[in-house]
């Protein structure tokens, strides 16, 4: 099993500023992190992903790069298609795209302009479509959402096609994930929690004659250097009957230690994240350096 560790930026405002992402890059780059993740808020300073992960792969030639998430339903899947094979062409494969309904803000659904209650079937013919438009030549699609004659999206990603990360862990989004999914990667969640929701994932893919690769488990995990945010904790006890203090640990060795957990029970592939941003570009280049210490030797 090849355990990957990915860093995420979230919804960092770091990324507005040239010089300064553009030393992150690098140092992800140097490190040998296997990748880097964005985030997506319409009503807010982070930027979009898609632009920041062209800027990434222009920048590097081994970093991978994904979305943790893209929003999908408010998108024309067809120009969307495009944009993310063209970024895989670019960047030699590299891509590693990952959706999601969105946020529940009203603001971020009047950005998409779409409906809280039609997110989910949106979602679910945009996604396979997507796909379509990434291997087959010409998509004839009539759906309730989208209506498609004679479609040939190029070029065509090197990736044939490129795995879809999908996060959540309620039973519907379990289903989901084995229904159209190529991996899952949950976030505020324990090993437990990866344990029990894993035989859901299976089982909905084999329903659907497909199989997930054992090795595309994985989990976003956000750790700490101080006391967890009262707000936080709360918001993890609605996800789950861990201990929040357990779900978001504290240092790189409290880190390190959930990892291993993590690989214990199946899960491979992390996308880890600093709860408080460092200070200033030194900041972050030294926490960089003292995450990578302690974690990438975890990667086999």
């Amino acid at each position: 099993m090849k355990v990957r560790v990915g860093f995420g930026l979230g919804t960092r405002t770091l990324a507005n500023d040239q010089a300064s992402y553009g030393a992150v890059v690098d140092a992800l780059e140097d490190l040998r992190f296997d990748s880097l993740w964005l985030s997506e808020r319409i009503n807010g300073d982070a930027p979009d992903p898609l632009v920041a992960m062209a800027f990434a792969a222009g920048r590097t030639t081994r970093l991978k790069f994904g979305t943790s998430v893209m929003v999908l339903p408010g998108r024309n899947p067809v120009l969307l298609a495009k944009e993310l094979a063209t970024l895989d062409r670019l960047s030699n494969g590299r891509l590693l795209p990952a959706f999601g309904l969105g946020v529940v803000d009203p603001r971020e659904q009047q950005a998409f302009g779409v409906r809280r209650e039609d997110r989910a079937s949106i979602f679910d013919e945009a996604l396979p479509l997507i796909r379509r438009l990434w291997t087959e030549d010409r998509v004839d699609h009539h759906g309730s959402h989208f209506q498609l004659e004679g479609i040939d999206v190029r070029p065509k990603p090197v990736q044939q096609p490129p795995d879809v990360w999908l996060g959540g862990r309620a039973p519907s989004e379990l289903r989901r994930i084995g229904r159209l999914a190529d991996g899952w990667l949950p976030s505020f969640c324990t090993p437990a929690d990866v344990e029990q929701g894993l035989p859901t994932v299976v089982e909905a893919a084999a329903a659907h004659g497909r199989a997930i690769d054992p090795e595309h488990i994985g989990a976003l995990i956000t750790y700490r250097t101080g006391p967890l945010p009262d707000a936080l904790a709360a918001f993890i006890s609605t996800r789950t009957d861990a201990d929040p203090d357990e779900v978001v640990p504290y240092g790189t060795d409290g880190l390190a230690e959930l990892v291993g957990r993590f690989v214990a029970v199946g899960a491979s592939k992390f996308v880890v994240l600093p709860l408080v941003e460092p200070d200033g570009v030194d900041g972050w280049l030294a926490e960089l350096a003292r995450l990578a210490e302690v974690v990438l030797p975890l990667q086999t």
